[in-house]
């Protein structure tokens, strides 16, 4: 049977000697240590959200960016493209212009190497016709 005496007191004594010895030996540093790996941790969190955050936000500068100058690009080529056609467009109307002068100029050179060929075949034909005529007739006209 358990007897109620000194020794019991002692005990609890040692216990509270000893609780106050692991208390302060023990238990202290490694509350000590956990708070601290705790903060470590949350602040490795908090500085992994805020660069996870920082590169969200250039990421999304980045692609703002990127839609920015294609659009650029685009306006750019289409610009130069305008620029060309323009161009192109004024090139094919001096090249018709030009071409339309030469067929002008050939067309009134032909009509004009017309008028002398049809003149001199008229002046031919006439003393032809008249040598013809003199042959049919005999005698000279």
């Amino acid at each position: 049977m358990i007897s109620l005496d000194i020794t019991l007191v002692i005990q609890f004594v040692n216990f509270v000697i000893l609780m106050a010895i692991l208390n302060m030996v023990l238990y202290r540093p490694l509350r000590r240590m956990i708070e601290q790996r705790k903060e470590t941790i949350e602040g490795n969190r908090r500085a992994a959200d805020d660069l996870e955050a920082s590169i969200e936000e250039k990421m999304t500068r980045y692609q703002q960016q990127l839609q920015e100058a294609r659009l650029k690009g685009n306006q750019e080529r289409a610009a130069l493209r305008q620029a060309a056609l323009e161009e192109e467009s004024k090139t094919l109307g001096a090249a018709h212009e030009q071409a339309s002068a030469k067929l002008q100029a050939i067309k009134e050179q032909v009509a004009a190497e017309a008028a002398v060929a049809r003149e001199a075949l008229k002046k031919e034909t006439e003393a032809l016709a008249g040598e013809i005529a003199s042959k049919i007739l005999g005698r000279k006209l």
